[in-house]
């Protein structure tokens, strides 16, 4: 595979600010830092856990149309107002990555809207599993 393939949810951030959700760069996937936000209501939870969960389905579309799952990511990264949200995302995050066992971090920092409470940027391999594609 060659090239870069840009993959897009919809989201209205992708056309406001100029990126893609993912982009497929040989056998490499990069998703974007994604919120809770639905995209197709454009609307978002206000507990964390609901915006982890939605995070996490968003980035598992993304992950599905560049032809990987989760069980392909090598790389997590979650960033998060406030450190006292991390704990109680833990049970979703693993139902996610326990059986995968992605490099992590966790970053502290402010995020672009104020309702946002947890972004989760991922880099994943394309056929980096037999039960990928």
């Amino acid at each position: 595979m060659t090239g870069k393939r840009i993959i897009l949810s919809g989201s209205t951030f992708e056309e406001q600010i100029g990126y893609a959700r993912a982009v497929v760069a040989g056998d490499q996937v990069h998703v974007s830092g994604t919120t809770g936000f639905d995209y197709a209501t454009m609307t978002i939870a206000d507990d964390v856990v609901s915006q982890a969960e939605q995070a996490l389905r968003n980035i598992g579309a993304a992950l599905a149309e560049a032809g990987c799952t989760f069980a392909d990511v090598v790389r997590v990264r979650y960033l998060l107002p406030d450190r006292e949200d991390f704990a109680p995302c833990w049970p979703a995050l693993r139902a996610a990555f326990a059986d995968v066992r992605p490099a992590a971090t966790m970053i502290v920092c402010g995020l672009a809207d104020p309702r946002m409470r947890i972004e989760i940027e991922v880099e994943a391999r394309i056929g980096l599993t037999s039960d990928a594609r």
